[in-house]
This record gives structure tokens, sequence and C-alpha cells, in this order.
């Protein structure tokens, strides 16, 4: 499948997410950006703006085995991965898996559980698999997981470390819907949340060719050299005390090329980079400790990643 024919499918999938989800094309396109570039999700914004709605209308929208997990104060990481049970009749201890042995996972309110439950997903995040009793599981594949957060709440909550952080390819903010599409949902609310009208339009094939074309849209040597050029003076500014890492590099690459594929093309322009550059390393890095606000600013990584943005020199 090459890049306008994906163009075209991929279009059909925002109009297909877009049926329930009103005045957010952005917010969707950069979530499927994320699938694209097989990177992990994190929808992070205060409550009822429809975070999870969209992430389970992406899910909803392939045709791949799908897991919505509810994260409170006392989920154990057996919940999520799976636990041995013993099997009187086999005299032996098997394994049930969990309800992370899915394509997408949708993890809701990821900040409601513990640290320790929380670092269940790391492996899994990171490398598509677990390990129980000494075996590791594979996950199936494609496997992409989707959060939501609620950054403004402090009750009850356990902010992911940074660590945890980095294992999201992309963090998207929904925001309020504009006063337009505000009228239209509160005008079709016995629609605005019905599911039933959200269909598989891709299939697990063809979302893998796309994640193949996507991998192998072209990327200029001058763009790489834009990319580490910005990650260096994120490491040196004064108001950041920790930068970006490599992978954080790296996924800037991904992001970019995932976002050039997007658009139909089969190589990448430094808008493709621009455009990419907030949603993928905000959260990333971590501000100069006398910058920082009580509790957690979501908007001070994006202006010092944005002002750093202004001062590299953009190659032509």
């Amino acid at each position: 499948m090459n890049a306008k024919q994906a163009q075209a499918k991929l279009a059909q999938l925002e109009s297909n997410v877009e049926k329930v989800i009103k005045g957010k094309k952005d917010v969707v396109r950069m979530s499927i950006i994320g699938l694209l570039a097989r990177g992990h999700v994190l929808f992070e914004d205060v409550p009822g703006v429809g975070k999870t709605t969209l992430a389970h209308c992406l899910a909803l929208s392939f045709g791949l085995s799908f897991q919505r997990i509810q994260f409170t104060s006392d989920l154990l990481p057996s919940d999520i991965l799976g636990v041995m049970v013993y099997d009187p009749q086999r005299h032996e201890f098997e394994f049930r898996p969990g309800p992370i042995f899915s394509n997408i996972v949708l993890v809701d309110e990821i900040n409601r559980t513990t640290p320790k439950t929380q670092s269940a997903l790391l492996e899994a995040m990171n490398l598509a698999q677990v390990s129980i009793e000494k075996t590791t599981y594979d996950l199936p594949h494609p496997f992409h997981v989707i959060a939501t957060q609620n950054p403004v709440e402090s009750h009850g909550i356990f902010p992911l470390p940074q660590s945890q952080l980095d294992r999201f390819l992309i963090r998207l903010h929904v925001g309020y819907p504009d006063a337009n599409f505000e009228r239209e949902i509160l005008q079709n609310h016995r629609q605005s949340n019905d599911l039933s009208m959200i269909h598989p339009v891709i299939s697990s094939d063809e979302l893998e060719q796309m994640q193949n074309g996507a991998d192998n849209v072209k990327i200029d040597d001058s763009l790489l050299d834009y990319i580490v050029r910005f990650v260096r003076l994120t490491r040196e500014s004064p108001l950041i005390e920790v930068g970006i890492s490599t992978r954080g590099a790296l996924a800037l690459r991904r992001a970019s090329q995932a976002c050039a594929y997007l658009e139909g093309r089969d190589y990448c322009i430094p808008d493709d980079i621009k455009a990419m550059a907030i949603p993928t390393l905000a959260h990333r890095i971590v501000p100069a400790r006398h910058l920082e606000s009580s509790g957690e600013d979501i908007g001070i990584g994006s202006a010092h990643i944005r002002a750093i943005l202004e001062e590299v020199e953009v190659p032509v």
C-alpha cells in the first residue's frame, strides 16, 4: 500500500471517528499518527471532554481485539497481566491471561492506581511482552495502549513517573469544543455518544502495511541534523533540568515519518518535525525546579519546546 492509497484509507478512518467526536480533527489525526508510528498514546485533560470516548472510537475503528481496563486504587498487577491458577485435574499451574493480552488496550484513568500497578505496564509497553513466574509471554501483534488521565485533580491519584511517561510516544490534550460544535453536541445528545455508529474500517493486515509504509518514509540527513540540534538545545537550556533523551529523538523521527505518511507523502519535510515536536517531546522534559508550579503545569513543557523550535535554524 503506497502513501496515496493509505491517505485515502486513513481519511475514511478519520471520518469514522468524527461521527462521534466533534470538532477535534487535529487530536484525531495525532492519535492516528501514534498508531502508524507503533507508539502508545496518552490523552490528558480535565474530565468530561471526551478522552475515553475518543480512545474507544479509535479502538472500535480497527478490526482488532480490544479491552478496557478501569484503573482504581485497589487494582493489582495480576488484574492486568494475568495470574497462575492451579488445575486440580492436571495437578499443575496454568497461566490465565489478563486483559493486557489484546491488540488495543484502553487504560482509563491511569494515574488512579498505585505505582506498583502502573509499573506492570512498563515491560508490556516497551517490549510487547509480559513476564509471569519466570516465563515470558508475547502480547498480540499489533499491540497498542491508549491511556487517559486527569492532570488537574490531586486527591487519590499517583502521578506517572518520568520513566512511565517516556513510554508514551504522544501525549495529547483534548480540550473543550468550540461553541458551534458544543451546540451541535447538545442538539444531538442522544447520538453524540452512540458508539454503535463506529464500525471497523481498517483491518489488522492493512494497519501493518501502513505501519511498514510509515517506517519506510524517507527522511533526509539535513532533517536528522535538525532533530539533533533541537534535542541538544533542550539539554543545554537553563530552563530545562532534564532534556530530551536519544529515545525522545527517535520518537520524534518516527512520529514525523508517520505524519508525512498520513499526508500522503513518502518523504519528510521540516513541517512534519515541527508539527510533531510538542506532542512527542513536551512530556519528556523536566523543567528547572525554580519554574515548577504547584502540581503539574501541563503547559510548561509545551512552552519550552515551542521556544526552542524558534531558535533552531530550519533546513531548506
